[in-house]
């Protein structure tokens, strides 16, 4: 069975300690459903964004939100990409809704057949790897891990399926979501989409702590912000089968931790600040923020077209919006036009 070596360091048992207060607090405040459901649509178009983003995609966040709102029927690779990780992620969110799912070998290959789907050969998509493989250096492309054979990937997944179920209800989750984390990527089980898949396990794995707000977060967007620290962190350079027996977790546990700390206090300003602005909005401000769930942009010429108020009021409107912290204006004259913050 997997037996992973880390320790309970004062930083981290500190990062643990601070991330059950933080998700007691946003449990225990009560918020209207609309705020919960914006910010479960940006929570999921910002880990799409993130988590492709990470393995090199270069859509920007703003046409990632396109994309999913329009849903196009062609679409090129990265854009399948965006499109593949979101339904799996919304697929999984169903199954914790109604199914509390368990990690097994069954999802594993379901969700990695989901974020590949089109992208890998049908006999690699949703399916081990057949073949060795070789992780190179994000920045020097330079090969820098050795993944384990190929024969041996069953055999290490169950051993860390294993070592989830064992300590389910004993370890902190926190600490065995992380220490999953890190060991699914080491086994590298499939020739490619190991990355993405590892991010919505880990995703499942948090949101069946009980916890809703896992939801209505991107810990993706954490690792998005230096992905060098992230392949730094989680990663290893060597061989494997050489770096297995006395490799430690606890700096990978401190930065998982720290990038889950990071998202809930983010979440948590947003979540204070939208319900504080939701307190000072009239019907036609929220005409605008309406109108802007549907498009990812507005502009006072579209904004006339659903509110019967005059020139300057219109201005002072979107000024309102603005200093609430709602809103950003872009270009200036005839070409402006305003995006969600």
């Amino acid at each position: 069975m997997f037996d992973p070596k880390y320790t309970i360091s004062p930083e981290l048992l500190n990062n643990i300690t601070r991330i059950h207060k933080l998700i007691t607090s946003l449990n225990n405040q009560h918020f209207s459903h609309p705020v919960l459901m914006e910010l479960l649509s940006s929570a999921r178009s910002l880990s799409t964004h993130a988590s492709t983003s990470i393995e090199g995609n270069l859509l920007p966040l703003t046409e990632v939100k396109q994309i999913l709102q329009n849903q196009p029927s062609r679409l090129r690779d990265s854009e399948k990409e965006v499109v593949n990780y979101n339904q799996t992620l919304v697929w999984l969110d169903e199954q914790i809704d109604s199914l509390s799912p368990e990690i097994d070998l069954k999802l594993i290959l379901k969700v990695h057949e989901g974020v590949t789907r089109g992208l890998l050969p049908s006999f690699q998509s949703g399916h081990i790897r057949q073949f060795p493989v070789v992780v190179n250096n994000p920045r020097t492309r330079e090969p820098a891990y050795l993944a384990p054979d190929y024969e041996e990937v069953p055999k290490l997944i169950s051993s860390l399926m294993e070592f989830i179920d064992k300590y389910k209800n004993t370890l902190d989750p926190l600490i065995l979501a992380g220490l999953f984390h890190k060991q699914f990527i080491l086994i590298h089980p499939f020739m490619d989409g190991n990355g993405r898949t590892t991010r919505l396990l880990t995703k499942v794995l948090l949101a069946k702590l009980g916890l809703n707000t896992f939801k209505l977060f991107s810990f993706e967007n954490y690792y998005n912000q230096n992905i060098t620290k992230y392949f730094a962190t989680v990663g290893e350079q060597g061989d494997y089968y050489e770096l297995s027996s006395h490799l430690d977790f606890t700096k990978w546990l401190i930065y998982f931790t720290d990038g889950i700390i990071d998202e809930l206090v983010r979440v948590g300003e947003i979540l204070s600040a939208s319900t504080k602005n939701s307190q000072d909005l009239r019907p036609h401000h929220r005409k605008i923020l309406d109108y802007l769930k549907n498009h990812s942009t507005i502009s006072d010429k579209e904004y006339k077209k659903i509110v019967k108020r005059g020139d300057s009021t219109r201005a002072r409107d979107f000024s309102y919006l603005m200093n609430l912290g709602l809103l950003i204006r872009h270009n200036a004259g005839p070409s402006t036009y305003y995006t969600l913050k």
